[in-house]
């Protein structure tokens, strides 16, 4: 029988004290990240898996984390949730992923049976109200991804910054009338953006943004939500995220209508999809490996509360133009 590797091999084999392996592969970020790198490599090629099942027992911990999604189909979701993962395992963490799709109720009871199975939750754009977040605060340790509720930590992206880029842009090409196409009315971002859009969008000279709506944050919605841009009389769309956007491009292909020379459209995110359509979508991109990676190491300082090292990541967003938005043809 093959002789079972110890942490004292990847100690060895790393260069490293056997409390040092301990500490890198629970996620400790008091351990430098060249040493980190250095131990989790020595214990990739050795085999090395720590007994989690035996250290729960001690601890009484699982070892395991929740992660609750609105829908892993849209590619945002699944980048995080990637992420998520990634470092967890990184951190020694199993994850237990469920999709809430969309649904509020369902969101409600995922919660509830996860916090029973594991050591904390990271919550992911949680469509649930303030009410039932408050409520379910105390069930286990729990982290947000942009939504943000006094005494819980949150991890969420500047959608102020987000709106400036994206008004800011479309401005400088001459739009002077943009359709703001909302997603779901009980989306936190989506409040923020829209707020955000209030506040902002009179700092430019002549700019109108109308809100046409609110509607599902998927390429559906943005197939729904097309006709009524068109209707509006504006010049350019600025989509709630990028699937939204794409589904306006396939309608506006279908009804012959030209992207950008008719109608420039924008969305937010730079998921993957966006580059593969033509013409390639203009959005402005959410560092989603980050934000997942993030979150991660928030709920790891909350459940080592002696042993909190995790500074805040800088998480920056970035206007990336591609083909679909231009000039107003009136102004070519």
């Amino acid at each position: 029988m093959a002789t079972s590797i110890t942490v004292h091999d990847v100690a060895k084999a790393a260069g490293v004290s056997a409390s040092t392996v301990s500490r890198a592969l629970s996620g400790n970020t008091a351990v430098a990240a060249e040493t980190r790198d250095r131990v989790v490599e020595a214990a990739r090629q050795l085999g090395y898996r720590p007994n989690l099942a035996a250290r729960g027992l001690i601890t009484g911990t699982t070892h395991n984390i929740g992660l609750v999604v609105p829908d892993l189909e849209n590619p945002y979701f699944a980048s995080i949730t990637k992420s998520v993962q990634s470092r967890a395992l990184a951190a020694g963490y199993s994850v237990f992923i469920a999709d809430s799709d969309e649904d509020i109720r369902t969101e409600l009871e995922l919660v509830h049976q996860l916090s029973k199975q594991v050591d904390g939750l990271i919550l992911c754009s949680p469509r649930m109200a303030a009410s039932d977040i408050a409520a379910v605060a105390g069930q286990t340790m729990m982290v947000l991804i942009n939504r943000e509720w006094e005494g819980l930590t949150s991890v969420v992206v500047d959608d102020a910054e987000i709106i400036r880029l994206a008004l800011e842009h479309l401005h400088a090409l001459g739009h002077r009338h943009i359709a703001y196409v909302g997603g779901p009315e009980k989306s936190w971002s989506n409040q923020k953006r829209w707020a955000a859009i209030e506040r902002i969008a009179p700092t430019f000279d002549d700019l109108e943004v109308g809100k046409v709506g609110s509607y599902a944050p998927n390429f559906d919605g943005g197939q729904s939500a097309a006709d009524v841009v068109v209707a509006s009389g504006a010049t350019a769309a600025l989509a709630y995220n990028d699937l939204v956007g794409l589904g306006i491009l396939a309608r506006l292909t279908t009804r012959g209508i030209r992207v950008p020379e008719d109608l420039s459209v924008m969305g937010i995110d730079d998921v993957n999809v966006a580059t593969l359509v033509s013409p390639g979508l203009t959005t402005v991109r959410s560092p989603l490996k980050k934000v997942g990676r993030s979150a991660v190491n928030s709920l790891v300082d909350l459940m080592n509360p002696t042993d909190r090292h995790s500074a805040p990541e800088d998480l920056p967003v970035q206007l990336v133009v591609r083909q679909s938005t231009s000039v107003p043809q009136q102004h070519s």
